[in-house]
């Protein structure tokens, strides 16, 4: 239980990270922001991976970081049109 919860959190900084590295910007909030955006990134990119067919975050591995990935950058997409809106 223990190491599924650091391996989550692992998994979110990594994806938090790098989804920033590819849509580089300034957003309000700092690390904890972007491991909370990976971790529920993980989720969002097991969901659409799952919608496909496929298998989602499976555990600690480069498919999972892969997911991931792709689903913080949906979230980081979607965090900045709402956040952008209200600090205007």
């Amino acid at each position: 239980m223990i190491g599924n919860i650091i391996a989550w959190i692992i998994i979110g900084l990594i994806a938090g990270a790098i989804a920033k590295l590819i849509m580089p910007g300034e957003d309000p909030g700092g690390i904890i922001i972007t491991i909370i955006i990976g971790i529920v990134g993980a989720f969002i990119g097991g969901w659409i991976v799952s919608l496909f067919g496929g298998q989602g975050v499976t555990g600690l591995n480069v498919g999972s970081i892969i997911v991931a990935i792709i689903g913080a950058i949906v979230l980081l997409a979607i965090y900045r049109l709402i956040v952008g809106r209200r600090v205007t």
